[in-house]
């Protein structure tokens, strides 16, 4: 493995952890935008609705994606 293999991976691991971190600090800045909290910064309880729908159908997506690879095999 030469320097710039090194480099390039070190700056990808960098910039991945810098996206995902800016891309959380923006939704969670919209969420709070969007009336997604009450006055004390607790989420609402239609707040916690959506988000636990939002993670089931995240969570059944990702399952519907394992399923078709393994059909693909």
């Amino acid at each position: 493995m030469n320097l710039n293999q090194i480099f390039n991976m070190f700056a990808r691991m960098v910039t991945r952890r810098a996206v995902n971190w800016g891309m959380n600090k923006g939704i969670g800045h919209v969420s709070k935008r969007m009336g997604g909290t009450t006055a004390k910064g607790q989420p609402t309880s239609a707040a916690n609705k959506q988000a636990r729908n939002m993670r089931e159908a995240t969570k059944r997506a990702r399952q519907a994606a394992r399923i078709t690879r393994r059909m693909g095999r």
